[in-house]
């Protein structure tokens, strides 16, 4: 006999309610002196019956990111209706294959309805998308631009203190927050500190001038704009002449039509951050998953979304 069916249907409602309530499995287990198993067992079956069938309907617009679930390199991909915050979809990896699980079995008149995806520059889910949705436009947001282009301006600060006499050195220790980090979010006595390395390091005050042109660009409601903000940034990027820059600003050519579709489409990934701080919360509960489909049919549960207004 299975586990689950060794306890009565009103202990098992209860100690599947007591899940939904954001108890964890070990915490109900020890309240209604069940085996966790048991309770693990009974909570992803009434999940199973709720959440276990991808719903496709309704959607138009979508953000997609990843997740890392273990330490190391182990992702799951999350697809997230952006008019809702409903989480519709979850997989294991960050490969085309991926996303092909998710799209293979979204209605064509479904796919062809959707108009927008806003995600990373990683060509394996662009490709998806473009297969799959060839009418959806493609929407690269500033979180993950600037974060590619904080790694830029890392890799030319720790070039500068290689380069620099014990008293630079001194100064650019441990530096770069300083000059990753929003300028509001700095104390007082960092904003001090981050002024004299820029008016002492002519190379870094350039790329951090940088950084700043480069959110504007995300301002823009005009295509126009957008793309004369883009060129302008580039020209700097060439008169500054330094590898890592070209290689960003090659990166920004190749990725463009992306970011002036968010002109079209003002998206952006970031509704994942609250996403992404509601799963951080669930694996804590839980001290981790073991169990991907549980932790996605967990996830499923926590963010069912709300209706929309499109």
């Amino acid at each position: 006999m299975d586990a689950s069916q060794r306890v009565t249907n009103r202990l098992a409602a209860y100690a599947v309610q007591l899940c939904k309530l954001g108890l964890s499995v070990q915490a109900v287990a020890h309240h209604l002196d069940l085996d966790p198993k048991t309770v693990k067992t009974l909570d992803k079956a009434a999940l199973e019956i709720e959440f276990g069938e991808t719903r496709y309907e309704g959607l138009q617009r979508l953000a997609i990111d990843e997740i890392a679930v273990r330490k190391g390199h182990n992702y799951m991909t999350v697809v997230l209706d952006y008019d809702t915050g409903r989480v519709v979809w979850m997989g294991q990896g960050r490969q085309i294959e991926t996303l092909d699980e998710f799209f293979k079995n979204m209605p064509e008149t479904v796919r062809s309805g959707i108009r927008a995806v806003a995600l990373d520059m990683w060509d394996p889910f662009i490709n998806a998308v473009q297969r799959w949705c060839p009418n959806a436009d493609i929407v690269f947001d500033l979180f993950h631009v600037v974060k590619a282009f904080n790694k830029v301006i890392d890799d030319i600060r720790n070039e500068e203190f290689r380069k620099s006499d014990q008293e630079g050195r001194e100064l650019l220790k441990g530096s770069k927050y300083l000059l990753v980090r929003r300028g509001e979010n700095l104390r007082r006595d960092q904003r001090a500190r981050l002024k004299e390395i820029l008016a002492t390091n002519e190379r870094l005050n350039a790329v951090y001038w940088l950084k700043d042109l480069l959110k504007h660009i995300w301002d823009y409601v005009r295509e126009s704009w957008a793309m004369s903000a883009i060129d302008a940034w580039q020209a700097v990027a060439e008169a500054v002449d330094h590898p890592a820059l070209l290689r960003f600003a090659r990166m920004l050519e190749k990725y463009k039509y992306g970011i002036l579709n968010h002109c079209k489409h003002p998206i952006h990934t970031s509704k994942l951050e609250g996403v992404n701080n509601k799963i951080k919360v669930i694996k804590r509960i839980a001290y981790g998953f073991h169990d991907l489909e549980y932790f996605a049919l967990k996830v499923k549960q926590a963010l069912p979304g709300h209706e929309s207004s499109n």
